[in-house]
């Protein structure tokens, strides 16, 4: 998340606390944009080898929330929990297939609603509408 937009650049999900999914997510993300710091707290993920190695390779200073300050990441913490409020709380998906779908939607919507778009993404939140060809 570009935390003066809160907007959602890049998103996982998964069904286990292995990094794969961050990392994935991550190199997603640096195909879009390169910040100079990631903030992030001290989870395992974030803290593991392969994590760490993506923001190193990419000159990317490293921050991480120190110990008990619970709202240092918020503005992720909301997301997520707002997320889980409006959609998975209320659904009954049968395959994870199911929770991806749901959880892109709501993405959609997110970025969609929110006010402030960074200049750098607004090609893909606001794409330029397919004029028809003239007839003659």
């Amino acid at each position: 998340m570009d935390w003066y937009s809160r907007y959602v650049i890049s998103w996982e999900l998964s069904t286990s606390l292995e990094a794969d999914f961050c990392v994935l997510a991550l190199e997603r993300a640096l195909e879009k944009d390169k910040p100079e710091i990631f903030n992030s707290d001290q989870g395992s993920q974030f803290t593991s080898m392969a994590f760490t190695k993506v923001l190193k390779s990419n000159d990317i200073k490293i921050s991480m929330d120190g110990r008990g300050r619970v709202f240092d990441n918020i503005f992720v913490e909301r997301l997520w929990r707002s997320l889980k409020h409006e959609k998975v709380y209320l659904s009954e998906w049968k395959k994870v297939v199911e929770a991806r779908i749901s959880a892109k939607k709501q993405w959609d919507l997110y970025k969609k609603v929110r006010q402030h778009v960074p200049e750098k993404f607004k090609d893909e939140l606001c794409p330029k509408p397919k004029v028809p060809e003239p007839k003659n």
